[in-house]
């Protein structure tokens, strides 16, 4: 029963309910927000860095950097329906809503002058994680607290081949932290952290230029496998659970970018197709270092299988239009389609998902010729999604987010 219990544990600090398809956050720079994550083949600023290392070889001969913070604001997710009650065994009217979640996340890029036919690029993001809460009986019994944290550090290379052709190439070392908490009074509670140590990945980029107009680029992110070992306090009935160790193998997935822009002199219209290779999530298999709850006896027969999680791999097409009004403005707006990669039978409170639409827009002000102020809105309406499996019979609704961004970028 209590390993029953702890398996939603690393369930949930991998999907902590971020806004975008499953657990990830595509927008990390004033432009890609702007663009609903377009932003790539046409990266000619201090976020090249991360969106298209290749490029940088093509940037002025100069230090840019961006620095940026993003408010985020989840609103309140609806369920009304049946669940199953993990005690009693049975479907209950489980009609709840989630918190609304408000967060403040920074980012950083930096790209150097050229060093040769070489040129250096850094970034700090937040791939994925955020969180979410429920506060009715039935959510509270498996996600009271869903709370993940990604934090990444990359570091790239790019190489001019010749005036049409450059790549890139880097590593990224990514560390996460995650919170669980649920609870069935008098049966059960859990309070459970987890985290990694830092992780290694890399990232492989290409832009080709076959006239001054146009531009096609390939970049991959591999997978990056985390391990999250954590600790749990709380109880089973009268059975007192001390922390004691445990850890989970789970993937932050790879990721394929191909895009292409065309530049008309003032405006800059940009294609991104977007695949995540979510299939490498096939199952969830939690070790715990406690001999009594691993035993079979104790904690009930078939309950140390593996849980089957068999997401899919996701498909995202983003578009998006630069345009310069002047010397000191440029508009910019951007519409993208976004693809779940639960299946019905895998979601539940924890990850609510479904396929989504997103829209945006903001502008870069140039106050000078080394200094930019970006701002960008983007907001994501997710469909309804009506779930039948063997946790929920209802329907998921108002699911949502809106996000704010503001950005200093600075040439030197």
């Amino acid at each position: 029963m209590v390993k029953k219990l702890l398996i939603p544990f690393l369930s949930g600090v991998i999907v902590g309910n971020s806004f975008a398809a499953a657990y990830k956050i595509p927008e990390q720079s004033n432009r890609s927000m702007a663009t609903s994550g377009a932003y790539m083949s046409s990266a000619n600023s201090a976020d090249a860095s991360y969106y298209c290392p290749s490029n940088m070889s093509w940037m002025e001969n100069n230090s840019n950097v961006e620095v940026g913070l993003r408010y985020i604001i989840l609103p309140s997710i609806q369920f009304e329906g049946q669940a199953l009650d993990p005690v009693q065994q049975t479907f209950v009217i489980a009609d709840a809503k989630s918190r609304e979640e408000h967060f403040l996340i920074p980012y950083f890029h930096y790209v150097s002058p050229e060093l040769g036919d070489f040129r250096l690029g850094v970034s700090l993001v937040t791939p994925g994680g955020l969180s979410k809460r429920w506060t009715a009986k039935i959510p509270k019994a498996t996600a009271e607290e869903f709370t993940l944290k990604i934090i990444e550090l990359s570091t790239n290379l790019s190489y001019k081949l010749s005036e049409n052709l450059a790549v890139a190439a880097g590593i990224r070392g990514v560390y996460a932290t995650g919170e669980v908490k649920y609870q069935y009074p008098p049966f059960y509670s859990m309070d459970l952290k987890g985290d990694t140590s830092t992780k290694i990945g890399y990232d492989v980029s290409l832009t080709v230029k076959p006239t001054k107009k146009v531009n096609f680029s390939v970049l991959y992110r591999s997978k990056v496998n985390l391990k999250l070992e954590g600790d749990a306090n709380g109880y089973l009935g009268n059975h007192a659970i001390s922390p004691h160790g445990g850890s989970v193998m789970v993937p932050l997935p790879a990721e394929l970018r191909v895009g292409t822009s065309y530049n008309t002199g003032k405006t800059t219209f940009e294609f991104t197709y977007e695949k995540t290779f979510w299939s490498s999530y096939e199952k969830l298999d939690f070790d715990f270092d406690d001999p009594v709850i691993e035993d079979p006896d104790i904690a009930g027969s078939k309950l140390g299988l593996p849980q089957p999680k068999n997401w899919e791999d996701s498909n995202t097409f983003r578009f998006g239009i630069t345009h310069h009004i002047n010397q000191k403005w440029t508009g910019i707006v951007g519409i993208a389609y976004d693809e779940t990669p639960i299946p019905e039978k895998s979601v539940g409170f924890e990850l609510p998902d479904s396929n989504a639409w997103i829209f945006s827009f903001g502008g870069i002000y140039k106050p000078s010729q080394r200094v930019e102020i970006g701002f960008a809105y983007l907001y994501v309406t997710k469909f309804d999604r009506e779930i039948t499996n063997s946790k929920v019979n209802g329907i998921f609704s108002d699911l949502s987010a809106r996000l704010f961004n503001v950005s200093v970028g600075y040439t030197f």
